[in-house]
């Protein structure tokens, strides 16, 4: 029986992008792959059908002489085959191989990045003044770094770590699979490519040990909950000599007792007395930076309104100096504990009023009585 259509082989239409190509070859090697159909001898043949299909429609010159010739292209005595195109499995199934088994094995390249040291986390509480400010931070950070006594090495004074008998220091073995070679980390020495014959007493052969260290860290002004500050090079030392992770610092911002933040504005609540939010007048606040501000109050001011002092909130993060705002909400303060005099004094303010004086209240039971003129009439 021919060979079928190697479009068809993959399912993809004539003329399909390369990008297509490539995603219907991955779907297909993976339902195929040996690895995950032991001893299917149909499964084998079908992966080495789609792999061939692949080798010809990924390459621009290869896939040119199949859509003109098909398989005539391929077989000797042709032209086209005369130019040099065939099929060699083996160096197809090479070049192709880590873009589909580094997703199965990962490769020598997961095995290095193994080496690499862990990150650290840390989590540091700081004041709104202090974000506001700035500041510079000690820490404590308890973290893995290279034992003293081995230089990290994980072998005693006067020896060295030997190469892998089982992979040759390559860090990698390789087994044969029917028509195709696996390549996984060596087992032994799990991608290091040496091991430890006599370790060191102080680390055990790991090459590490556990301390505590001291870090100055730089609270740069701005910082908000939640701001992640990564120091590059303070986490846990590599393994075998590898790089150092990073260690990376959470902040959190206390809740403050007077303020509250949105992004860079600042908002706080001031109490005012009912004359002076009658009458007009100023008062006081006090600011972030530890300074006070004075805030207008006009003449007929209501409860729940906001007044805007610009360039008193927070400092923006490398903003190069500009900041937000803060907002001053109004909270008319009703009196308490009155006197004879002063109560009798409101009564008459309240029975001298004019229409109009009091136009929220006036205009609530406009409200009221339109909504029960209506429930009547129904």
């Amino acid at each position: 029986m021919g060979k079928r259509c190697y479009y068809e082989v993959l399912g993809v239409e004539r003329g399909a992008a390369a990008e297509i190509i490539k995603g219907a070859y991955r779907k297909l090697a993976k339902e195929h792959h040996p690895d995950r159909n032991h001893g299917d001898t149909t499964a084998e043949i079908r992966f080495k059908e789609i792999s061939e299909a692949y080798d010809i429609l990924r390459d621009d010159q290869k896939r040119a002489a199949y859509d003109r010739f098909g398989h005539a292209a391929f077989q000797n005595g042709h032209g086209a085959g005369a130019n040099g195109f065939g099929f060699d499995f083996a160096s197809s199934f090479t070049d192709i191989f880590d873009d589909l088994f580094g997703e199965f094995t990962g490769g020598a390249r997961r095995s290095r990045r193994q080496n690499r040291g862990q990150d650290i986390r840390y989590n540091l509480e700081i004041t709104l003044e202090e974000s506001f400010h700035g500041r510079q931070a000690q820490i404590r950070v308890p973290t893995a770094v290279a034992c003293e006594t081995c230089s990290g090495s994980g072998a005693q004074a006067g020896t060295q770590p030997e190469q892998c008998p089982t992979c040759s220091g390559i860090g990698k073995v390789r087994a044969q699979q029917g028509f195709f070679t696996i390549e996984r980390t060596c087992p032994t020495c799990h991608g290091a490519g040496r091991f430890v014959r006599n370790p060191c007493k102080v680390c055990r052969g790991a090459g590490l040990t556990q301390k505590e260290r001291t870090l100055a860290v730089d609270i740069p002004a701005g910082v908000e909950e939640g701001t992640r500050i990564r120091l590059a090079g303070e986490g846990q030392a590599g393994l075998n000599g590898g790089p150092t992770g990073d260690l990376y610092l959470f902040i959190s911002v206390k809740a403050h007792p007077l303020f509250q933040r949105d992004g860079h504005d600042l908002y706080c609540r001031a109490p005012v007395s009912i004359v002076t939010a009658a009458l007009g007048g100023a008062i006081e606040v006090p600011t972030v930076d530890g300074g006070r501000a004075k805030v207008n109050i006009p003449e007929g001011t209501q409860s729940g309104r906001q007044i805007r002092l610009r360039h008193k909130g927070m400092p923006v993060l490398r903003g190069g100096g500009m900041s937000g705002d803060l907002y001053v909400e109004v909270v008319v303060e009703t009196p308490v504990r009155l006197s004879k005099k002063q109560k009798e004094l409101l009564r008459a303010f309240e029975s001298g009023c004019e229409p109009g004086c009091q136009p929220e209240a006036e205009g609530f039971l406009a409200r009221l009585k339109e909504i029960w003129t209506g429930a009547a009439e129904t």
